[in-house]
């Protein structure tokens, strides 16, 4: 029965003359890989030998140089390159396979679970199936992965295709802190048939290469997709206001503030808010949760915000301490003096009065 063929199909038939196989070599035959080199001149006696320029001599090869990649063996292709679009990648330079370096971003909170979450993204997207995946030891084996292409259509019978069928290997190995890793990927099987019948392909060195980073910079487009959303969300998320709430003097500690928010995301807002209240911020120590402060003047700046009333908080250094609380869902705020007593239930209460409407504040994202 005769095959229904659109004018697209038509055309690409005509056109598609050749296999992949034939656009990685050179055009022609390759007869020169047995030519032998033209004897010189041969010089009567009695005459001089003329001086032979060195302009066209082709250089001898390096002892690293493979020799076997000669005449159809040689592919003539331009080299790939690693794009590490991602944000938190760069390449590793001297590596003997291909190996991309993967680093924490703000957002991340487990690297290697991010990256497996990331590559089985990856593959699932592109329906690659999975046959072996390992955890603990940081590896995902693909299974097939079939490429085919129409090479010759025919009207009353069956096309003619090529198949390339591979497989890969990734490797994702993070550091024992945690904040960077690397992610590696090798080609570990590679089938080529055309019509049904298998095509006896050499593969270099450089064709791996050429495979592999094909696929590991697909990975990473992935990868750097995923992470951009991320990153804008966390930012649209740390632009939202905190909620400040004023907890009155217990027992043991004096009267303190509480966002409505876990530690770092209130650590983040009183870096931005604190100089905003005339506060100089001269110190800090994250992993203990200290800010330490400078009030240059308790008048001008401070009275344009209580209008005639007096603030009761004098110019000199403070300390401002930060404590999660149990469920890490609060974060408790306590105000000091230099020496680390807790400031006065009148000064806590007023100083929140403005340091509330700024931490409740909505911020643009940019």
């Amino acid at each position: 029965m005769l095959k229904q063929v659109t004018p697209i199909l038509v055309i690409a038939a005509l056109s598609a003359c050749s296999t992949p196989t034939d656009r990685r070599i050179a055009n022609g035959n390759d007869d020169f890989v047995n030519a032998k080199a033209a004897p010189l001149l041969i010089i009567p006696e009695g005459l001089k030998t003329p001086t032979y320029g060195k302009e066209y001599d082709i250089p001898e090869p390096g002892s690293e140089v493979n020799k076997e990649l000669v005449g159809k063996r040689l592919d003539i292709r331009p080299p790939l390159l690693v794009l590490p679009m991602s944000e938190g990648t760069r390449v590793e330079e001297g590596s003997d396979n291909i190996k991309v370096i993967v680093e924490s971003i703000a957002t991340t909170k487990d690297l290697k679970q991010e990256v497996f979450e990331n590559l089985k993204g990856f593959l699932n997207k592109y329906e690659v199936p999975i046959e072996k995946e390992d955890y603990e030891e940081g590896v995902i084996e693909t299974g097939w992965i079939e490429n085919r292409e129409v090479i010759d259509s025919s009207w009353f019978g069956e096309d003619k295709v090529y198949l390339l069928r591979q497989r890969y290997r990734y490797d994702v190995d993070v550091s024992p802190h945690g904040r960077s890793g690397s992610m590696s990927i090798d080609l570990i099987e590679h089938e080529e048939s055309y019509d049904g019948e298998d095509q006896e392909v050499f593969l270099s060195g450089e064709d791996k290469r050429r495979y592999t980073i094909d696929m590991l910079n697909n990975s990473i487009a992935y990868m750097s997709i995923t992470r951009d959303k991320q990153i804008k969300a966390d930012r649209i998320e740390q632009s939202l206001g905190i909620t400040l709430d004023l907890v009155a003097e217990t027992e043991d500690k004096g009267a303190y503030w509480i966002a409505e928010a876990d530690y770092s995301k209130t650590w983040d807002r009183l870096r931005i808010v604190l100089p905003e209240l005339g506060f100089d911020i001269v110190d800090m120590n994250n992993a203990e949760g200290l800010f330490y402060i400078v009030l240059e003047e308790s008048g001008g700046f401070w009275s344009s915000l209580w209008g005639d009333e007096k603030l009761p908080l004098e110019r000199g250094n403070y300390r401002v301490e930060l404590e999660p609380t149990e469920d890490k869902q609060q974060t408790k705020i306590f105000a000091k003096n230099a020496v680390g007593d807790p400031l006065s239930n009148e000064v806590i209460t007023e100083v929140y009065r403005v340091l509330s409407d700024a931490m409740e504040a909505d911020r643009k994202v940019r």
